[in-house]
């Protein structure tokens, strides 16, 4: 018998698959078409102080091998989510979850940081630092070493559960950045986000996405995000959860041997609404093939 638990930052997952921000709602949906409590943890929708439309349509482009999208972090804002949304998933889901925050200055990631540290169900708080800094001209917080450390502090200050730091991987090196966040206080990292990219319309010869630029997800990105997670385990001691392109129960397994402690799968969700369970299910049969009796023995294996 195969055991796929996993350890995160003192939290036991049944198994290390957790659904990407953004690719799985407040999981109602799919707790209609089957039991969400397989899941090893869930990350809900990103979260801002305010409530978000988001950006303008068309806001997805589908790409060979994956696809594009805009959303623009559309949430119905911090209250609502405290209030209802988290009772309601409490209800469908009996385990600790994780909450994204994003933010367009330090004092609505320290909102939303202190809001979830209330939250009795929120056992990690993961911070996405791709969102553009009002405050400096629009640059996301995440693409320098001290401006993700920046963040990092503040919410280090605001919070006493485990905060894993989301990184973009549109930097040149994400390792300084991954230290950086380390040595400001992160429990961990999460990584990677979206390849920034573009489509065209070869009719209107006009950009196919309302916002020109989308983050680019799903299979075709999975060697950059794998290479990534490799390249940050050697840089920092705290743990990663490794997404981008997870598909199959073989990728996560990839990925857990580049460094992953656990695996997030997000378009896949988008393509499939029973990836996650189907990945769950199939891990054993994996472990099986490559003589894996637990999981907690390949994490970094490679190195």
């Amino acid at each position: 018998m195969v055991n796929m638990e996993v350890l995160l930052s003192g939290i036991k997952l049944d198994n290390p698959i957790i659904p990407a921000s953004g690719t799985f709602g407040y999981g109602a949906e799919f707790a209609e078409i089957y039991d969400i409590n397989i899941l090893g943890s869930l990350s809900f929708k990103g979260t801002t102080s305010e409530p978000r439309f988001g950006n303008d349509t068309p806001r997805i482009a589908e790409c060979p091998s994956g696809m594009l999208n805009s959303v623009g972090l559309q949430n119905p804002g911090l209250d609502a989510v405290c209030k209802y949304e988290l009772p309601r998933l409490a209800q469908i889901y009996r385990k600790p979850v994780i909450a994204n925050i994003s933010g367009f200055s330090l004092e609505e990631y320290i909102a939303c940081a202190r809001a979830m540290d209330e939250q009795e169900q929120v056992g990690i708080i993961e911070v996405n630092v791709s969102c553009p800094n009002v405050q400096h001209g629009g640059m996301s917080f995440g693409l320098t070493p001290e401006g993700a450390a920046e963040v990092t502090k503040a919410v280090r200050a605001a919070t006493g559960k485990p905060i894993y730091i989301k990184l973009s991987p549109n930097v040149t090196d994400i390792t300084e950045i991954a230290r950086a966040c380390e040595d400001a206080g992160a429990d961990g990292i999460s990584l990677i986000n979206t390849l920034l990219g573009m489509r065209i319309d070869l009719k209107t010869k006009k950009p196919v996405l309302a916002n020109k630029f989308g983050g680019f997800s799903g299979p075709a990105i999975f060697p950059v995000a794998l290479g990534m997670v490799y390249k940050v385990y050697e840089a920092v001691k705290v743990p990663i959860i490794g997404m981008g392109g997870v598909s199959s129960a073989e990728d996560v397994i990839e990925m857990m041997v580049a460094g992953a402690t656990a695996v997030q799968v997000g378009a896949a969700n988008l393509v499939n609404p029973y990836a996650c369970k189907e990945i769950i299910e199939d891990l054993p049969r994996v472990m099986d093939r490559y003589g894996i009796e637990r999981l907690t023995d390949i994490t970094g294996a490679a190195h």
